[in-house]
């Protein structure tokens, strides 16, 4: 026994010093170049912070992109247990931007509440559309998500009654087996409907839209954590099934155009709409994040030229701080609006135009507590969608792996080792749950300010606060067109 210990520690210390020379002769690191051994624990630490930060270090209102009080809201909601909190608020409600709604003396009792109103998609599609929910699943594929989490968000959607959106990736089996109402999502690259070639497939349309599931399509022309650029799916992500999807080569860089190449101007994009509307029969719609704003003006101007049918069914305005598996850190922290400026911008142009009623507003971007959607709806959303909200409700814990085919909850890997911790039995039930109390809890807001269901809010319903340390209303803040109201 002691002589293998003896070989043991000599096996070590022959390590080391092979270790010691290696780091002391390259080039290549400054850090273990002067100082061998030692120095390669730099880099331990630094992959490990990402991962105790969160939990030791930052306070529960500092942490990026989500701090630790908005994830904790998420997981009591996804769990279904107690969501009250106790000794006050630990929210900085002076912070410039911060939003308060304002409580009515004479709130809507619990027996005077009304059903949420429903909103119409497409009226001029073969097959219009009553989404079910104002809260939905945004964009995301299988490729970007494991197969355990495509399963588990399509089955929880269905529980809870809202839709899921495909993301750029196609339609896969995992997408349709769990029932729920979907969103097609058309990217740059036509993943699912694209020929050899990689132009849109009129055959491939119809093929998805046989599926009675899916209820919408949506032309993505920008996402908000990387306007300007298409998906980014690394080549090990990129198995045999997906490549079968998404009509590509298996074990490449699934890399999409930065935009639709035949999508050269307003006429264009109006074209394109109505050919995946007349072709499948579904309302089909927009999304982007905004940036320069006359295209939007001209494409006002050109629906009243050719005709109201003419529009997109729905519009769905992207954040600049949007969320993604990948995305050039340029274009995700400096490039686009937020959701702030963009929302009421849109909401403002289209009661200008008169075409608020015909075109449906959806958004997204960081919007994963009830407070973030009661503001959209605020400032004039007809929908809102998440994403990583819905990624929380799965036990996502924000590791930032996302990229890397490594994420330790199985949500983003297709690593089967770490896939088997994510139980779609399970996990649907928590994605209906966190669905349900984040709706639940609009209202709640939406009754305070003394409106009886939560599409009946409005501007003034909410102060924002300024600079000066005083809030004003968001009705001052970002005024209606001629005194018009959404809607």
């Amino acid at each position: 026994m002691a002589s293998l210990f003896v070989l043991a520690a000599g096996l070590g210390v022959i390590a080391l010093v092979v270790i010691y020379i290696v780091d002391k002769h390259q080039t290549r690191h400054t850090i273990r170049r002067n100082y061998p051994v030692i120095g390669r624990f730099r880099y331990f630490f630094e992959h490990v912070g990402e991962f105790f930060r969160q939990y030791f270090f930052a306070g529960d209102r500092e942490e990026m992109p989500f701090n630790r009080a908005q994830r904790s809201w998420v997981y009591r909601a996804a769990k279904n247990v107690d969501r009250t909190v106790a000794f006050g608020s630990s929210k900085s409600i002076r912070e410039t931007g911060s939003v308060l709604f304002l409580n009515c003396p004479y709130p809507t009792l619990t027996e005077d509440a009304l059903e949420i109103d429903s909103v119409l998609l497409g009226p001029y599609a073969r097959h219009p559309y009553r989404p079910g929910s104002l809260f939905n699943i945004s964009g995301m594929s299988f490729g970007a998500l494991s197969a355990p989490a495509v399963q588990s968000l399509s089955r929880g959607a269905k529980m809870a009654g809202c839709w899921y959106n495909t993301g750029e990736g196609g339609l896969s089996s995992y997408h349709l087996e769990g029932g729920c109402d979907i969103v097609f999502q058309i990217g740059t690259a036509k993943y699912g409907v694209r020929d050899q070639e990689g132009n849109l497939n009129d055959d491939a349309l119809r093929e998805v839209a046989g599926h009675e599931q899916v209820r919408l399509f949506e032309i993505k022309l920008s996402q908000g954590a990387k306007p300007g650029k298409g998906g980014i799916l690394p080549k090990e992500k990129v198995t045999e099934e997906i490549a079968a999807i998404r009509l590509i080569s298996a074990g490449e860089d699934s890399i999409s155009p930065n935009r639709h190449p035949e999508i050269n101007c307003t006429g264009d994009l109006l074209d394109m709409i109505e050919r995946v509307r007349s072709v499948t029969g579904k309302p089909t719609g927009i999304k982007f994040v905004l940036g320069a704003d006359q295209w939007l003006e001209d494409l006002c101007q050109e629906i009243h030229k050719r005709g109201i049918e003419s529009a997109p069914d729905f519009m769905t305005i992207d954040s600049c701080d949007g969320g993604t598996g990948a995305a050039p850190m340029a274009l995700m922290d400096d490039v686009g609006l937020p959701l702030r400026e963009s929302l009421p911008y849109v909401d403002n142009l289209l009661i200008a135009h008169g075409l608020r009623s015909r075109i449906a507003v959806i958004c997204s971007g960081k919007l994963i507590n009830p407070s973030d959607v009661a503001w959209a709806l605020c400032m004039g959303a007809d929908f809102a969608v998440s994403a990583r909200g819905f990624m929380l409700s799965l036990g996502c814990i924000q590791a930032l792996q996302c990229n890397k085919n490594t994420c330790p909850t199985g949500i983003t890997t297709h690593k089967r080792k770490l896939q088997r911790g994510l139980v779609p039995e399970d996990k649907a039930g928590r994605v209906s749950s966190y669905h349900d109390n984040l709706v639940h809890d609009v209202e709640l807001i939406a009754h305070a300010c003394g409106v009886k269901e939560p599409r009946q809010l409005q501007r003034k319903h909410a102060r924002q606060v300024t600079g000066s340390g005083l809030s004003v209303s968001l009705d001052q803040l970002y005024p209606y067109p001629d005194g018009k109201k959404s809607g």
